[in-house]
């Protein structure tokens, strides 16, 4: 995703990881299959886990597995050190939708596997928003295994004492975030770091939410568009009028919120585990939670799709991420993702259930078996409890239904490429940041995202 390339690929592929897990001798045809499994999930114990289901299932299918993590910035030069060695992995997880659509333009995708597989699960067991962010030109690119969602936190405590309504469109935010702002509280905390991911994906969960689109249906950019103009000026508005000074990223932003400062904070899905008070790094510390470490999960609601004044419906930005079958994949991986989205899914979905929201939602037999499921999976780090004990039952139903409502910039356009490229070059970002901090016009700031993607775009050739 997220030449010169010889040190690059260098660099890459000495800081992948690579685990083995191997069945052992259980006949004269045991291990005569050997599947190559690369991981975008690198976090160590993330891997720990997955080693231990893979090694299972090897035992039990008879195969040998080899599984290699690596981060998901380094996937396309280790793909590409790997692909001129002829040494492809059969299948990789957790590929992020951008990644995904840059495996297709590479070539090396196997949509008929992809479709075979979700066929043979029952696609009507599936998310409908993730098959159709999995597909391009009719094409099944991957299998939607999970995902997780940008979301709006809210003090519910402080809103019922202000009188305020819950933040679920443009006006509602920007009424409470400036009615709760006050020298001793943000009235939201949000990102504006310009060089960072994580403001180009809170500004796209806004953006969409008013109907701002990358490029329209002939692929033309529009981010000068009135509704990307309107979208800027209410997110910069917000942060002038109802924020905190100074660049806010993900960890500031939690920090702020955690310890009783802020009102409200967009987020992702992620911090379900470190709100109820999880993970010894990241622990709530405000005034309240010195006596109740549940108190600030108890206190907060969330809001996922959120509407603005020129949008259709309500929607918001989240990431799901695929199984993705490459080309001349060995025998068995076919069945080897169909167990991982089968008998082994909640063991997948458990590796980090936070920030795992299940895509396939059930079975044929039992259409909730799955999303039911995730509600009593363990979640933490240095503390280990059942989702649906530390945090309210609207909030789990919440996040949830939350992909339902999922979009993305380029991707229902088939220009995942383009917007791939444009948030890694980090335009809006920058450009957001320049007109909070020098006082750029929203349409001056829309007009120069404008030509800045289209100068990208015509470097892609697009």
């Amino acid at each position: 995703m997220r030449n010169v390339r010889a040190g690059i690929i260098a660099a890459a592929a000495a800081s992948a990881l690579v685990l083995t897990g191997c069945s052992p001798d259980t006949g004269d045809d045991a291990g005569d299959t050997t599947i190559t499994v690369w991981t975008l999930e690198d976090v160590a114990e993330r891997v720990e886990a997955q080693q231990a289901m893979l090694d299972a299932y090897a035992e039990e299918a008879g195969v040998e597995i080899e599984l290699t993590a690596l981060a998901t910035d380094q996937l396309a030069t280790v793909l590409a050190s790997s692909a001129a060695s002829g040494e492809l992995p059969d299948v990789i997880g957790a590929v992020p939708l951008n990644s995904l659509y840059q495996l297709q333009t590479d070539g090396v995708l196997d949509e008929a596997a992809a479709a075979s597989i979700v066929e043979s699960l029952g696609a009507d067991t599936f998310s409908d928003r993730s098959l159709e962010l999995t597909q391009n030109d009719g094409e099944q690119l991957g299998v939607p295994s999970d995902s997780w969602a940008q979301l709006l936190f809210y003090r519910t405590d402080l809103f019922e004492q202000a009188g305020l309504e819950p933040p679920t469109d443009y006006d509602s935010i920007m009424a409470a975030a400036t009615a709760l702002d006050s020298p001793e509280l943000a009235g939201i905390v949000a990102a504006t770091a310009p060089a960072d991911s994580f403001t180009q994906q809170t500004f796209e969960h806004f953006a969409l939410a008013n109907g701002c689109e990358l490029v329209d249906d002939a692929a033309e950019i529009t981010l000068d568009s009135p509704e990307c103009v309107e979208a800027i000026d209410f997110y910069t508005s917000l942060i002038t009028d109802g924020s905190v000074a100074g660049n806010q990223d993900a960890d500031t932003t939690r920090a702020e919120y955690f310890s009783g400062g802020a009102a409200m904070i967009v987020w992702s899905s992620f911090l379900l585990d470190e709100l109820a008070g999880l993970r010894n790094d990241a622990l709530p510390t405000c005034a309240e939670c010195q006596a109740d470490s549940s108190f600030l999960a108890a206190n907060t609601g969330i809001v996922s799709a959120i509407e603005g004044p020129n949008s259709a419906e309500p929607a918001s930005f989240g990431e799901i991420v695929s199984w993705a079958v490459l080309d001349d994949a060995s025998d068995g991986t076919q069945e080897l993702v169909e167990y991982l989205m089968g008998d082994g899914y909640l063991d997948w979905l458990a590796v980090a259930p936070e920030g795992k929201v299940p895509t396939r939602l059930g079975t044929a037999d039992d259409a909730s078996a799955f999303s039911d499921g995730w509600q009593e999976l363990e979640a933490g780090v240095d503390t280990k409890a059942l989702l649906s004990s530390v945090l309210p039952a609207e909030v789990l139903q919440s996040v949830l239904e939350a992909p339902e409502s999922f979009s993305r910039w380029g991707l229902p356009q088939g220009q995942g490429a383009l917007a791939g490229a444009v948030s890694g070059q980090f335009v809006l970002p920058g450009i957001l940041s320049e007109t909070i901090n020098s006082g750029l016009s929203a349409e001056d700031a829309a007009r120069q995202a404008a030509e800045e993607a289209n100068v990208i775009k015509a470097d892609l050739g697009l």
